[in-house]
């Protein structure tokens, strides 16, 4: 979840609130692009594969792919392990569970 905006480009995403389902293994792509024009057509993007493993209760954030101009170098990952009461509704959650600073670099948590 990223702030709320009227347009894509109103504010960088810059803190996403990720909420992870326990119970499964899980996996997810963001995707990135200028907002404005059809240079992803030429390859001009960027994604970040995000992988749980439930059994380890681990958290793989793999190095990002691709790049673009404009695009944040650095961003905050609040990451939320949805349960009763928490991590629920369409607003951010009150109290987040553990807090990723991402530079495009692998990074893994165990949870």
């Amino acid at each position: 979840m990223g702030p709320f905006v009227q347009y894509a480009t109103e504010k960088p995403a810059d803190t996403i609130e990720l909420r992870i389902y326990q119970g499964a293994n899980g996996q997810f792509t963001i995707y990135e692009d200028e907002n404005d024009n059809y240079n992803y057509e030429k390859g001009v993007y960027a994604t970040i594969n995000l992988s749980w493993n439930d059994q380890t209760k681990t958290l793989t954030i793999q190095k990002r792919k691709g790049s673009f101009p404009g695009m944040l170098k650095k961003r905050t990952f609040n990451v939320v392990l949805v349960k009763e009461n928490h991590g629920i509704g369409v607003g951010l959650a009150d109290s987040i569970d553990k807090t990723i600073v991402y530079d495009g670099t692998m990074k893994q948590t165990k949870f």
